[in-house]
């Protein structure tokens, strides 16, 4: 590094001392733990800073037995052999009264002994873990031992044996973290609850900060402090495999589904994490959802208007009620990989927001910068672009020579001492605030309601309100009493597919295993409907081992038969499980099979309900006017298969609604806040047609309910307005129908002339409410006048003087901004 550029980073560290003197800390100064952070920081030793900026997994640490270790393998007997047999008790297992055996046979005992020692569940290698906490000092540890979720007991003998040796090696704690996305998801026995695609779904901000508190209560049973949630990249494209992890295609449910994660993550006081709470780490910063190609991990085009409006916005929001850390995007934008935009990292987040938490990398990103991206030669260079862009922590994840090479780069003059420190401050910030230092593991028995009753009864709640009803002709459910159901589909009887990724494993395919204790929809159904009114003939089913796109031959001739005795067919389709990259697809449509299975089913004549279990939308316009019901359940976790009983039932009303915009139609990927252009209508007539047009099959915020509602005197206290106002908005709605029901209240904005091509329109706010039959309430919804403004051309926000259209449901009307206000600061 030459000296200009280390002047320049000497300089953007007195800039943000300048910027920080402006904007008021996002997170309020705690000067106990300030003045405990400086204590410490000027006692660190070079290698103790740079190993608390390195994050390992715990695979590293596991202890790997050999049971062949101390023979020789050039004079390997069968006397040796016999030897290890009796030490496993398999000598009545394997025959060697014939001598040596076959090369497979080898590999069978081989591996029948990995088995006998899986059994006895993870163990802490001692020699690895003095290398890595007693040599390279590495002050954090991630991810769940052999790849399956652990007990809580395990858990916390796995953490406390860290903790004790962290302390006793530098006198610093470990900081542990996984990912707890939807409940208690690497623990096993924990509460699970729906992805955060159907916590978007209920418009009920209430149910997602329950989740989390419950989330966090249960984590922190296992002593685990720290959880790489909540997901709040935007959902805006079908093609990626990760839109189920985030709570829908819009930024405002984002932003507001986010905070309230953050808040029941963490409690109210970010400089106190209690006993009960955990810190939470939003991700991915930023703009993941939408890669050009549509597949994981790969490059956006995304302007600066759309990031500091839209893909910003959570994180805004969620850095302003205390978040405590952050984890950087994958892949690149514009050519720029994330983990080494100073620009994004440093400025926006930390400069701009005078945030100070804490940045860890995604799955070995920083490798990433020189394998894969080409913006680095090697390791090394790729360790200085990553910690100088503003990188306080590397998920390496097997590879401590980070450690080393960062510490030669410091001793090079390539990264500024001042780098490193300030990195470390938020490391060692993060640790005080959890209170790691007085208490770094805790016991399972101050957890008793781990687990039990009153956390599932919050999770079924919460998949209740979070299926939405598509579609209900003639008034088909909720099914009359005694009628007999024909359950079909792959997805009829399998927890896996109600979970779908991050569940008991990454690609969730340990589900149906480990969570076997609650229900599938087939044995919900049962339950709810009793057994001989269900018919199961799946039809179509996965293929156990192979790759989660997989299907057996199918049988749909047995389904078809199976219809003859049933009244109604439950068709359960959709996806089985995937995460991340494995997830990538080729094609949106539902699979081959699934689509002929209910074709042939419709030609029996019996009434079909489709019931669409699924990470994203798959396309199904030739199969859907077949259908006489739709519900549309996603990932709602464990007990979706109670709450999809409990509404078709009716002993449960149908309250969800889309938390993104449904495809119609392969070429026709759209959000609901589009650009004019992209029309939606009738087709111009003529021979020339230059609107792009645009078919969805449900829109955003549609679902319905068994009942029905009505909106009435949309009004505003400021007609006129201007950006410091804040307009109260207040609309009548009345349950017209004969249940009782919840009604999600979405007040969207249009602006109707504006410097840059304004969106069709934007969510500002939304009200859930609960109505009985008959009754009336006046809902309120308020919205700033700033919050009408938008990113102009030059990346400025300004609000506009001039007329905006303002709709609840049915109703719409016009407010008039009066006075054009631009910002000079980043941050509105």
């Amino acid at each position: 590094m030459n000296k200009k550029l280390i002047l320049s980073l000497a300089l953007s560290g007195l800039v943000f001392t300048a910027a920080a003197q402006t904007v008021a800390p996002a997170i309020p100064r705690d000067e106990k733990i300030e003045q405990q952070i400086e204590t410490l920081l000027k006692k660190m030793t070079l290698d103790e800073k740079v190993g608390q900026m390195c994050e390992l997994t715990i695979d590293l640490l596991q202890k790997r037995t050999n049971p062949f270790a101390g023979i020789n393998p050039q004079n390997f007997k069968v006397d040796d052999l016999k030897k290890v047999l009796k030490r496993y008790k398999l000598e009545k297992e394997f025959d060697l009264s014939k001598g040596m055996p076959s090369q497979d046979v080898l590999m069978q005992i081989y591996m029948r002994i990995q088995g006998i020692e899986s059994q006895k569940g993870f163990q802490i290698d001692e020699a690895m873990l003095d290398s890595v906490i007693g040599k390279y000092k590495v002050g954090s540890i991630l991810n769940v031992p052999n790849g399956v979720a652990q007990t809580p007991e395990k858990w916390q003998e796995i953490i406390k044996r860290i903790q004790e040796k962290s302390m006793k090696e530098i006198g610093i704690p470990c900081v542990y973290g996984v990912d707890q996305i939807h409940g208690t998801t690497y623990t096993l026995g924990g509460t699970f609850f729906p992805q955060g695609v159907n916590m978007g779904a209920t418009f009920n901000r209430e149910l997602t900060r329950r989740g989390a508190e419950i989330s966090a209560y249960e984590t922190k049973a296992g002593s685990i402090p720290w959880t790489y949630a909540p997901v709040t990249d935007l959902g805006r494209d079908p093609r990626w495999p990760r839109m189920w992890e985030n709570y829908g295609e819009d930024c405002y449910v984002n932003a507001e589904m986010g905070r309230e994660a953050v808040l029941g993550f963490q409690g109210n006081d970010p400089n106190r994490i209690g006993t009960n709470s955990v810190a939470a780490c939003m991700k991915h910063f930023m703009g993941y959802g939408v890669p050009v190609s549509g597949k994981d991990r790969t490059p956006s085009s995304i302007t600066e208007q759309d990031m500091r409006e839209k893909h910003f916005a959570p994180y805004l929001e969620m850095v302003r009620n205390g978040a405590l850390s952050v984890m950087i995007n994958s892949a690149m934008n514009n050519g720029l990989p994330f983990h080494a935009n100073y620009e994004l990292l440093t400025k926006w987040l930390k400069e701009d927001l005078n945030w100070d938490g804490m940045i860890v990398t995604d799955w070995a990103d920083i490798d990433n910068l020189w394998k894969r991206d080409h913006i680095a030669k090697d390791k090394k260079e790729a360790i200085k672009l990553a910690i100088n862009a503003g990188i306080d922590m590397s998920m390496d994840p097997y590879d401590w020579k980070f450690c080393p090479l960062l510490k030669e780069l410091v001793q090079e003059g390539e990264v500024p001492m001042s780098r490193i420190d300030d990195a470390v401050r938020r490391v060692l910030r993060l640790k005080y605030r959890l209170n790691l230092f007085e208490k770094p593991y805790y016991d399972l028995k101050d957890f008793p309601l781990f687990g039990g009753a009153e956390h599932a009864a919050a999770a079924l709640h919460a998949a209740e309100e979070s299926l939405v009803l598509l579609k209900n002709n003639d008034g088909i459910l909720p099914f009359a009493k005694g009628k007999k159901l024909l359950l079909t589909g792959p997805n009829a009887n399998s927890i896996r597919t109600l979970n779908g990724g991050w569940s008991y494993s990454w690609q969730g395919d340990k589900a149906d295993e480990c969570g076997a204790a609650y229900n599938t929809i087939l044995e919900s159904f049962t339950n709810k409907f009793g057994a001989d009114n269900i018919v199961y003939e799946p039809g179509v089913t996965y293929k156990k081992g192979g790759n989660w796109w997989d299907e057996n031959a199918p049988e749909i001739d047995k389904a078809v038969a199976a219809a003859a005795n049933a009244d109604y067919i439950v068709a359960c389709i959709g996806e089985n499980s995937y995460c991340e990259t494995p997830g990538n697809l080729t094609n949106l449509f539902l699979s081959q099979n699934q689509l002929d299975l209910v074709k042939a089913l419709a030609k029996t004549g019996k009434p079909i309900i489709l019931i669409l279990n699924q990470g994203r939308p798959r396309l199904i316009a030739d199969i859907e006017p077949l259908a006489k019901a739709v519900v549309n359940i996603m990932l709602p976790g464990n007990y979706g298969g109670d709450a999809l009983a409990n509404l078709l039932a009716g002993d449960a009303n149908f309250s969800g609604k889309m938390p993104f915009t449904y495809p119609k139609e392969i070429n026709s990927l759209i959000t609901y806040d589009y650009k004019p252009c992209e029309h939606i209508g009738k087709q111009m007539e003529g021979a020339y047609n230059y609107d792009a047009q645009v078919s969805v099959q449900w829109a955003f915020g549609y679902g319905l309910s068994y009942t029905t509602f009505d909106y009435s005197n949309l009004r505003v206290d400021k007609p006129n307005f201007t950006a410091d106002d804040v307009l109260t908005f207040s609309v009548d709605v009345k349950n017209t129908g004969n249940r009782v029901g919840k009604e999600s209240v979405l007040l969207f904005s249009s602006d109707l002339v504006a410097s840059l091509t304004p969106d069709n329109r934007r969510l500002r706010a939304f009200e859930k409410v609960e109505l009985k039959p008959g009754e009336t309430k006046t809902v309120t919804l308020k919205v700033k006048g700033s919050d009408l403004a938008f990113v102009g051309y030059d990346g400025k926000w300004i609000l506009e003087q001039g007329d905006f259209r303002i709709q609840a449901g049915n109703q719409v009307m016009n407010v008039v901004c009066m006075d054009t206000k631009k910002w000079e600061t980043p941050n509105k």
